[in-house]
């Protein structure tokens, strides 16, 4: 098919006999405008492939990165976000913990100086369970989301603590671990205030596994 294009006549106007002649070759004119249209029509044909193949290979490129991306966001078991610098009490602050767990005596804790806090969100993957630890002062926990059970080195009690609930670790060389109880694919989400934190360092401090407490937190996963 012969294409041809001319310009258009400004409204009102009509095409007379030259203006049709204008935009129909003759002749040589014909032939020679008809095998360019073929030369170009192949050219065309050959880059329309070529930019067809290049936009397949942009598809399945991005479709890789999504994939990647995708493998690569994996939530880590146990996330730490912390909330707040390292602050200090300007004023004159003391604390006095009485803290009493269900089967032990009360705990009393003295804190001449609470300095320095810090306030941590921490998320629990389903499952997830923290590394036998200890804090260098007392922590304050508030579950916000799921349900987070807490154990001590000394009595190896499992005590579970859900939404809406709360509970203090002394710290201070007290030993336990904990993990993710709500079951299923429920994320905990717990705020902890963490007290007498050192100016710098860690705020939780590694110890070593009780040899008679054994704690599986994959086997509370279901109930």
């Amino acid at each position: 098919m012969l294409h041809t294009t001319a310009e258009v006549a400004p409204c009102g106007e009509k095409w007379g006999r030259r203006g049709v002649a204008a935009i129909m070759p003759e002749g040589d004119a014909i032939r020679h405008h008809v095998g360019q249209l073929s030369a170009d029509q192949d050219l065309g044909g050959m880059a329309v492939k070529r930019l067809m193949y290049a936009g397949l290979v942009v598809v399945l490129g991005v479709l890789g990165a999504v994939v990647y991306s995708s493998a690569q966001a994996q939530p880590l078991p146990i996330a730490v976000e912390v909330l707040s610098p390292r602050a200090v009490f300007t004023d004159d602050v003391a604390m006095q913990i009485r803290n009493k767990l269900d089967g032990q005596s009360t705990d009393v804790i003295n804190v001449p100086d609470p300095s320095r806090i810090v306030t941590a969100k921490i998320t629990v993957q389903p499952g997830a369970q923290f590394p036998w630890h200890t804090h260098p002062g007392p922590v304050f926990v508030t579950v916000a989301e799921g349900e987070l059970t807490y154990v001590a080195a000394d009595d190896c009690v499992e005590r579970p603590y859900p939404a809406g609930t709360a509970f203090v670790d002394p710290g201070r060389g007290h030993v336990h671990t904990a993990f993710n109880s709500a079951g299923g694919d429920t994320v905990t989400v717990t705020y902890v205030t963490f007290f007498e934190v050192p100016a710098s360092g860690p705020l939780t401090l590694p110890a070593d596994a009780p040899t008679d407490c054994t704690v599986a937190a994959g086997a509370h996963a279901e109930h």
